[in-house]
């Protein structure tokens, strides 16, 4: 006969894991709302000073996984407030950009908020068989990697839908393929060595040009309304597309939430496309978190910035603990966008947005000599360029990430 579990509550553990959660969750929430701050980034600074850090291994492993689970949510603010560009260039907008554009920011951060929120609500029971499955099929994915990644390729760039699309689709991925090639194994003499090169790259490709024409824009327009105009059921299922994606992107190199975000765009009504976008990112970025969290379980090896940092504690794997304050953070994530976003929102609006493009343009700068030296200008100055060709030639950003694919696909 099998003796009956017993579980025991014990006040003083949940307090300690309580404060341990909020203490991650601030620290997740500033760097979160630090425009240009890369969550790998973030992550191993962390790594830097973790082991550094006074307090059992476990609660201080639990305040690094609440503060990259925070970062995932708030890093959308900052993505959707800043950068809006002039209406006549909504066509080559990001979605969020188009909803702010249209007045609808409220909306666009409580769809952020809600992908991020189920992503999490939902990984949890799904983490254990798709882990699994991921794990069985590993193997043969990492054998067959550069065939798999050039079809990723391929596929991104005949979903656009013009020719002139595709034509900038390709140019775009084979530019920023060159430039990873070119940049990614280069040495730097930085002040923080955390993620090489791809501060620059990342800050010039996704967040310069995106400032660059948001300079030349009237600015955010009055935003009004906060009501979801797309139903509970496209909500849902959208996040948990986008939740089993962000397990796939946490095995794949070089698959981003943006790629992975425009395949779970199959099972979104092409009207709610935009608001699908959002949701989906926003759950893939949150989702491969956690999943990231049961690989380190299961085959032992960090699949994440924030992985790499908890590891680097040796801080038991006790799952029930983990997955408590992964919850927990999630909540604590859910309430602060809310909480915050709109007021960011408010703020910026109220700011001359040409001063305000210029000045986060040089807090990229900044960023970029603070992770990768002197030669980050030249990397993020060369970046910015390929950066702007799919907006000229209306393609989409996500063909930029050749930069890490590209050079994948050859074996660099």
């Amino acid at each position: 006969m099998v003796a009956p579990v017993e579980f025991v509550f014990q006040p003083s553990l949940a307090l300690q894991l309580l404060a341990w959660v909020l203490a991650g969750s601030l620290l997740g929430c500033c760097s979160g709302l630090v425009p240009g701050l890369h969550a790998n980034n973030f992550a191993l600074l962390l790594a830097g000073v973790a082991a550094s850090i006074p307090g059992p291994p476990l609660f201080v492993g639990c305040a690094m996984l609440a503060a990259g689970v925070v970062h995932t949510f708030l890093n959308a603010v900052p993505a959707m407030a800043l950068g809006v560009p002039d209406a006549e260039m909504a066509v080559t907008a990001l979605p969020g950009h188009r909803l702010v554009l249209a007045g609808r920011g409220y909306e666009a951060i409580r769809l952020s908020a809600l992908g991020s929120l189920l992503a999490v609500l939902a990984a949890v029971p799904l983490a254990v068989p798709v882990t699994w499955v991921v794990s069985a099929v590993y193997p043969v994915v990492r054998a067959q990697l550069p065939l798999l990644l050039a079809m990723v390729a391929a596929a991104l760039i005949a979903s656009e839908r013009t020719t002139r699309g595709r034509f900038g689709g390709l140019l775009s991925f084979a530019l920023a393929s060159g430039l990873g090639a070119l940049t990614l194994d280069l040495s730097t003499d930085a002040p923080l060595e955390a993620g090489g090169t791809l501060a620059p790259l990342f800050a010039g490709l996704f967040g310069a040009p995106v400032l660059i024409d948001a300079i030349r824009g009237a600015g955010m327009p009055p935003q009004d309304g906060d009501g979801i105009a797309v139903s509970r059921t496209t909500v849902g299922v959208t996040a948990v597309a986008g939740t089993i994606a962000g397990g796939v992107v946490g095995y794949i190199p070089g698959i981003s939430a943006a790629i992975a975000a425009v395949a779970v765009l199959a099972v979104v009504p092409s009207e709610a496309s935009d608001r699908g976008y959002i949701v989906a990112t926003s759950g893939v970025d949150t989702a491969n978190t956690i999943f990231a969290l049961f690989a380190l379980v299961v085959i032992g090896q960090p699949r994440t910035g924030v992985m790499v940092a908890f590891d680097s504690l040796n801080a038991p794997l006790e799952l029930p603990m983990l997955l408590a304050a992964v919850v927990l953070s999630g909540l604590v994530g859910f309430a602060l966008v809310i909480g915050l976003g709109d007021a960011y929102l408010e703020l910026v609006g109220r700011v001359a947005y040409w001063k305000l493009s210029v000045a986060v343009l040089a807090l990229l700068l900044v960023l970029s000599v603070l992770f990768s030296g002197p030669i980050g200008i030249a990397i993020f100055v060369a970046a910015t360029a390929v950066g702007l060709v799919p907006v000229r030639l209306r393609a989409r950003r996500v063909h930029l990430m050749g930069v890490l694919i590209g050079p994948l696909i050859v074996g660099l």
